[in-house]
């Protein structure tokens, strides 16, 4: 049984993973799957309205499910659905985070901490919490820092407003709100297009004109460019001929039709589908749903019919959040090995680690594959490859010593940058279009990946450093051998981080010099990057001098874990500068704490080898006392 438990973890897990490849059933008849496969344009890229639907409620609610009181939680897409289709019962689920205790006064509750309300329940009250936002929004206009000095509860204010507007736009996205009957609305608005047209142009002409028609076109005309301004993705895609970038909401859509005089089909279809859905025909909505799909692949969006699909399919099977999962498995089993020196458990660990590394490694693999780039693009992308660089790490330190130290070391770094890459998702579309300057995959492939691994060897070795403080300073585990062991890899692992922080940091002057037209401008980020190169440098450089030893080593590697992290998150927080992409002060106070942190372990392997646990009986004892000492001492004296 020892012999095959390895192999009886890595069905198990593999087979959870696997599971979630498979198409998902239709939900009360309807084919929910098939309509969150249709590709739609938002934040100027292709995406499937599965995906909309994920980056929108974890952007509104922080969750990725809607939890009822009554029965199993809704799917992101199936909120949407209910948003787009249904309103009034969407408008009672509680979607809404609201933190500050001050927010949660001025809508009438006495609650504290995280809760969770209804479109409904905000009602009443949104229109003094838009005019709050709203002034508060002036008063930054003019501060470029205004963004840095939110208290908390204007932090949760905007947060609030922003997500009220976005569900406001998401309602009026696929039909007006509060339509009961669209299809039978287009059909109207298509008949009254041309009366309309020749009372506009006799009116124009100064000729007596069909008033009644008029008014119904102008009606029609003001409602859609009502909903044009409303409505947020852009689910109607170019006609034949058309540039493949000429995607246009549902409300803009309808505006054009008045100058065509032709219904977009895709405005057919996806009035068909609300219909259906609003009035709980599945049927009518599966047809409707497969007749759009025939449709675009008949007119050259295939490619676009096969984004969407892709990245649904991505979105299904989830390999971050299952590979974080394994991690945590593995690392476990590492911390049991520990305890107990069961091999078969450390093999077990190790057998895991493999298997989350695979799946990081095809999630990682996918994402670069739909995005079209190399594989860190945002902060995001960089706590995903960072991640999966300290599981490389680890599965080739526990492969080479073979004492569960890079089980716990890739376990627990792959879970926590998982777990960083989760709140950053929350912030909207992770596959954002890159910025001008950015939009080069030669130095993505080059400077950021190489300088990237620099931060993952950094963080590698300061956590290889903690564990050696920890077991040392707590426990009487740190064996001379232990401790030699962890010395040497420590050392390699700043070797490299050495040689990958200084040709990245190279790199991405080269880069700079393309871009900006100089080499180095003592940017925070260039700084940063820079802070990393000379500190492996100091680190090195007192090895070899022997100004340190094994806990000056790492003592120092664990310094390095302070540096690093304030070059990767640091200096975006700072607000300034050519590398500052966006301003991030929830990730402030952590950064803070994990720096502390740091330094209290810091503090730790200072101390004198006495008060370690693993030293304490190690040091050689006392010679025996020779009688005649007092007296040779009391005639020196």
């Amino acid at each position: 049984m020892k012999k095959w438990l390895p192999l009886i973890a890595v069905i198990i897990f593999a087979s959870w993973f696997l599971g979630g490849a498979q198409a998902p059933k239709p939900k009360d008849g309807f084919n929910l799957a098939g309509f969150g496969r249709l590709p739609v344009l938002l934040d100027g890229r292709i995406q499937p309205l599965d995906s909309v639907a994920r980056n929108s409620l974890l952007s509104i609610s922080g969750r990725s499910i809607v939890r009822l009181t009554n029965g199993p939680p809704l799917s992101a897409l199936e909120w949407l659905m209910d948003t787009m289709a249904r309103p009034e019962e969407a408008n009672q689920l509680k979607v809404f985070r609201i933190q500050h205790p001050d927010l949660e006064g001025l809508l009438g509750t006495e609650k504290s901490g995280l809760e969770y309300y209804s479109f409904n329940d905000l009602t009443n009250q949104f229109d003094s919490i838009s005019a709050q936002a709203r002034k508060l929004a002036k008063s930054e206009e003019n501060t470029s820092d205004g963004a840095k000095l939110r208290t908390p509860f204007q932090k949760d204010l905007m947060h609030l407003y922003n997500s009220v507007m976005l569900y406001v736009r998401l309602k009026s996205s696929l039909e007006p709100e509060g339509t009961r009957d669209f299809q039978r609305e287009l059909e109207v608005y298509h008949d009254s297009i041309g009366p309309g047209r020749t009372a506009l142009e006799q009116s124009q002409a100064g000729k007596a004109a069909d008033q009644e028609d008029l008014q119904r076109i102008a009606a029609f005309f003001k409602r859609y460019d009502t909903l044009s301004e409303m409505a947020d993705p852009m689910i109607i895609p170019p006609l034949p001929g058309q540039s493949r970038q000429d995607w246009r909401n549902i409300g803009a859509d309808l505006k054009e039709t008045l100058r065509s005089g032709q219904m977009h089909p895709a405005a057919t279809n996806y009035a068909a589908m609300a219909d259906a859905y609003h009035n709980n025909k599945p049927a009518q909505f599966n047809q409707a749903v497969a007749n759009y799909r025939v449709w675009m692949q008949e007119n050259e969006l295939y490619p676009a019919l096969k984004k969407g699909t892709q990245e649904f399919f991505f979105n299904q099977i989830e390999p971050f959040y299952k590979s974080m999962i394994i991690y945590v498995a593995a690392m476990l089993l590492g911390c049991a090995f520990w305890i107990n020196l069961s091999e078969p458990v450390r093999r077990t660990g190790f057998a895991l680690l493999v298997l989350a590394f695979v799946i990081h490694s095809l999630g990682l693999g996918f994402r670069m594959y739909l995005e079209g780039r190399p594989p860190v693009t945002n902060l995001y992308s960089s706590a995903i490859f960072i991640g999966w660089g300290a599981c490389l790490f680890g599965i080739f330190l526990e492969r080479i010593f073979k004492g569960g130290i890079g089980l716990v070391v890739a376990g627990f770094i792959g879970f926590a940058t998982l777990i960083i890459a989760h709140h950053l998702a929350l912030s909207g579309d992770t596959m954002e279009m890159l910025q001008a300057v950015l939009d080069t995959n030669l130095w993505l492939a080059t400077h950021v990946v190489v300088v990237t691994s620099g931060y993952t060897a950094m963080f590698v070795a300061g956590l290889l450093a903690i564990v050696y403080i920890v077991r040392g300073f707590f426990t009487r585990t740190l064996t001379p051998d232990v401790a030699k062991t962890l010395g040497r890899m420590v050392y390699g692992i700043v070797c490299f981080a050495t040689l990958f922080s200084f040709v990245g940091t190279i790199l991405g002057g080269i880069w700079a010099d393309q871009s900006w037209g100089r080499f180095w401008g003592w940017d925070p980020k260039e700084n940063g990057a820079l802070l990393i190169v000379l500190w492996n440098a100091v680190i090195l450089h007192a090895r070899w001098g022997g100004m340190i030893r094994e806990r000056g080593l790492m003592a120092m590697a664990v310094v390095g874990n302070i540096i690093t992290s304030f070059s990767w998150f640091g200096v975006n927080m700072l607000g300034i500068g050519l590398h500052s992409y966006g301003f991030m002060d929830k990730a402030f106070p952590w950064l803070v704490g994990f720096d502390i942190s740091q330094v209290l372990l810091v503090a730790l392997a200072l101390t004198p080898h006495r008060f370690w646990a693993s030293f304490k009986d190690s040091a050689p004892p006392a010679p025996p006392a020779d009688p005649s000492a007092p007296a040779r001492s009391a005639i020196a004296t």
